[in-house]
């Protein structure tokens, strides 16, 4: 089973995702992006599909025309997990491009 960040790892969060949110009332986070249009924005979501994909773990995620949300939390652990953490870093690395 996935464990859940401990209190020390939860207290980097801000610094490690930066851009990133926790959701309120929920253990979860969320970062919403913005693209000059939907082709953009369509491409970005392919891009984070293949990361989710290669690594075993999928988004939630809501998209209006430029605009891409997306949320992640660990339902195996009950909350935040690593593997959130993670995904959430290779997210951002797409931007860095």
């Amino acid at each position: 089973m996935v464990e859940q960040l401990s209190a020390a790892e939860r207290a980097g969060l801000a610094s490690a995702l930066p851009g990133w949110q926790l959701v309120e009332g929920r253990d979860a986070i969320t970062r919403a992006f913005r693209f000059k249009d939907f082709s953009e924005a369509w491409g970005f979501m392919a891009r984070v599909a293949l990361l989710a994909e290669a690594q075993d773990h999928h988004p939630e995620w809501f998209n209006v025309w430029n605009r891409v949300e997306i949320t992640l939390a660990t339902h195996d652990a009950g909350g935040l997990s690593a593997r959130d953490v993670r995904l959430a870093q290779a997210i951002d690395g797409l931007l860095a491009r």
